[in-house]
């Protein structure tokens, strides 16, 4: 579909009336939204957000890295800098440009001895210290002589099938004080390679935002460093180690960019025997991840969506799934700063399929993109909110970094072992047995723990073990679901923090055989004086109950302990076996919790300003759909028809502006654009506004009025008249318009 199709009456266009207008730069008082890119400006690309994050330090053919960010700020955008920390264009460090030597041993490197690539000559690194002295010097040094005050050092990942380089070898060395030992050997060996894989993007990203604080303020400025990450849940499910929620205390780091998108959350899932794609879902437990890193730190959190994703496929599984992770960002009201899309020039410029079983490609179509505009321009204005999304709340799973230490490194599947049944000095035997007790298949520890709740429509929220130190990460739980089967403490503090919450009222149930190969590496609850077979048995120990406590409830002081001796993975792995689960979260949530009637419902649905959103679940309590009344506009359709009722079906969402909040005593306003508004101008009977967005799309706004449009005028930044079409919508006293976007503008006037 090459043009929006618009089937209305226009009315009058005076040609008269039309006046020249100028670009307005727009206000630096806010870093709102933001978007990344590795081009300069373009008219094609002109998305209007508040933030322009250039990518990279690289020179262009043509144009150096101060022309290109001097390019977005020539058009009124603030400007920041992003850059890979794991990998990135530094092929003049490995090639030894930089410093005499070559550094491509400094690649992560699998078992067979290959080097992982992220493109050519491109290694994802081993973070040494050599290299964090030439990212400085060499990059980060240029952006803040450039004038750029945030920089976002983006994707510190570390493979878990990796750690066989002769760098790696060296920092275990340096880390442990004793030789490398081979990862695929042990589950122990496993543990601790992805804990050093962890601490070495710890350090990296500590040392080189430090340095990037402490050269700016030579200069006299606040430089801000952010970190634009995968979720704990995306990168423990594809098998990556990351510093994720520690991240969040040091205090050189001032906030993130959850990278959510439709590649992530499509990641199959299982629930109730059954594994598929759950995009809404999965994007909603990856925000609620991310959420929770920087709820008790006060850090900028930045939720990130892409209307297509890294993987060519076709533009209406994009759209449907844009729709899925959009609405999952919208559901968490306390989070109001975003990175409306990545890599605009990929997203306007890109050719994909026109459907799934054609092999024709176009670029994005007309009512793509309108929608997309309509739906990134929201996010201006929508505000933080103190409304909750519907449900019983209270009811949170507890998360940890170690997560990603417990991922086998040949991804689940039995290694594989010499002729004569040897590998390294396991027998066949011990290796089949070891990855069986490996087995967490889609991370099903994980969602066994919240799918089941989830898709009865409960708001599970989430707790990083990292943060229990802080009063504000219990504000508000009731009941905390746990398991160490897929993960463990990495010190004992974090226990005493869980147990005074006990103590002081809180329901707490723990999931878990604690059979796992990884409850016995060498760790703090079995070395200096512990003697526990289980990391659990710390914890329980702690609260008054046996260490190996059989399942059952127990008192704690003010509150209970229920121990479930099942792995949670087996809540979703068959079908119908989650209801142990469910029962005992319900009763312990209705009486030992005193939260009330736990609601069991399909939907969940929030308010956030003039703003309803919806989301109605497939395999869930029922197939009902959700059913809205009164007047609205429908973000997601790009006509933005007015509606009366709107009908959510399972497995659909809805984004609705209700007109019932745009009633400002008769003031003229757009309520819904494709397009950011400028210059807004009221007098008497008259109402005009700029409207930039990026050329070769098409504008379309509904504007509140207080009367029947009578005439208008619509020019270019040239003064000549614009092709408008329009129409009027009596029972909600909007005017529709649709016309050519351009990034110049172009200026309105309506009077009525």
């Amino acid at each position: 579909m090459n043009r929006l199709f618009i089937q209305i009456t226009a009315l009058g266009l005076l040609l008269c009336g039309c006046r020249n207008t100028t670009r307005q730069p727009v206000s630096p008082i806010r870093e709102k939204t933001t978007f990344q890119t590795g081009g300069e400006w373009k008219p094609v690309t002109d998305v209007r957000a508040d933030v322009a994050i250039v990518y990279g330090v690289g020179d262009r053919q043509g144009m150096t890295f101060e022309q290109r960010v001097q390019s977005w700020r020539d058009r009124g955008y603030i400007t920041h800098f992003m850059t890979g920390i794991a990998w990135g264009g530094y092929q003049d460090y490995f090639t030894g440009q930089w410093d005499g030597k070559s550094h491509l041993d400094e690649g992560q490197v699998n078992v067979k001895g290959d080097t992982i690539w992220h493109g050519r000559m491109v290694p994802y690194l081993v973070p040494s210290q050599n290299f964090l002295t030439y990212l400085k010097e060499k990059h980060l040094k240029r952006v803040i002589d450039a004038g750029i005050d945030a920089i976002y050092l983006e994707e510190p990942e570390f493979w878990a099938f990796s750690g066989y380089s002769e760098a790696f070898k060296r920092e275990w060395q340096d880390y442990y004080g004793s030789p490398w030992r081979p990862q695929h050997e042990s589950p122990e060996n496993t543990y601790l390679s992805n804990k050093l894989k962890y601490h070495l993007y710890y350090r990296a990203l500590e040392d080189v935002c430090t340095y990037a604080k402490a050269y700016g303020n030579s200069k006299g400025m606040n430089v801000r460093c952010y970190v634009p990450t995968h979720s704990l849940v995306n990168y423990s499910s594809w098998q990556i180690v990351s510093p994720e929620a520690s991240l969040a205390s040091l205090p050189c780091i001032d906030g993130y960019i959850a990278q959510v998108w439709t590649g992530t959350s499509r990641e199959r899932t299982y629930f109730n025997g059954v594994e598929k794609e759950r995009v809404f879902e999965n994007a909603l437990l990856e925000y609620g991840s991310m959420e929770s890193m920087t709820r008790p730190t006060g850090r900028k959190m930045f939720f990130l969506t892409d209307p297509i994703e890294d993987w060519p496929r076709d533009w209406p599984d994009y759209k449907k799934n844009y729709q899925a992770t959009f609405t999952a960002q919208l559901l968490y009201p306390m989070i109001a700063d975003y990175e409306v899309m990545p890599w605009p020039d990929r997203i306007y410029e890109g050719l994909y399929k026109t459907g799934v079983d054609s092999e024709e490609k176009e670029r994005i179509p007309r009512f793509y993109s309108t929608q997309m505009q309509v739906m990134i321009n929201t996010l201006n204005s929508m505000p933080v909110s103190e409304n909750k999304v519907s449900g019983s709340h209270g009811i949170a799973v507890l998360m940890a970094n170690s997560l990603m230490f417990q991922r086998f490194p040949t991804h689940g599947k039995k290694p594989e072992v010499t002729k004569e049944g040897q590998s390294k000095g396991l027998n066949m035997g011990s290796m089949q047995n070891m990855a069986e007790s490996f087995e967490d298949p889609q991370l099903s520890s994980f969602y066994g723990q919240t799918l089941p709740l989830l898709k009865r429509g409960v708001p599970v929220s989430i707790v990083h073990l990292e943060n229990v130190a802080y009063p504000d990460t219990w504000k508000g739980i009731r009941v905390l679901v746990m398991s160490y089967s897929s993960m463990k403490p990495m010190e004992p503090t974090a226990h005493r923090h869980v147990a005074d919450w006990v103590k002081g009222g809180g329901t707490l149930v723990y999931c878990g055989r604690d059979d796992d190969a990884y409850q016995t590496v060498q760790e703090w609850w079995n070395t200096g004086g512990n003697s526990y077979d289980a990391p659990s048995g710390h914890l329980f120990e702690l609260m008054g109950i046996d260490r190996a406590a059989r399942e059952g409830s127990y008192g704690y002081g003010a509150g209970t302990v229920c121990v479930i001796r099942r792995n949670p993975k087996e809540f979703v792995l068959a079908a119908n076996q989650d209801s142990q689960l469910i029962d005992r979260v319900k009763t312990l949530y209705e009486q030992g919790a005193r939260g009330g009637k736990l609601m069991f419902k399909n939907s969940f649905y929030l308010e956030r300003g003039p703003y309803r959103i919806v989301s109605v679940m497939d395999e869930s309590v029922d197939d009902r759909p959700y059913v809205l009344t009164g007047r609205f506009i429908d973000l997601f359709d790009p006509l933005l028809p007015v509606l009366t009722r709107k009908e959510v079906q399972p497995g659909e969402q809805a984004y609705l502006y209700d007109l019932k909040q745009a009633d400002d005593g008769g003031k003229p306003q757009v309520l819904a654009t494709a397009a950011r508004i400028y210059d807004e101008q009221t007098v008497k009977n008259s109402y005009s506004l700029t409207a930039r967005s990026p050329l070769n799309t098409t504008n379309v706004m509904r504007i509140l009025l207080p009367g029947v449009p009578v005439e208008y005028t619509a020019c270019n930044a040239q003064g000549e008249p614009v092709e408008v079409q329009s129409a009027w919508d009596s029972d909600s006293k909007t005017c529709f318009l649709s016309f050519e976007n351009h990034p110049d503008g172009i200026r309105i006037e309506l009077k009525w």
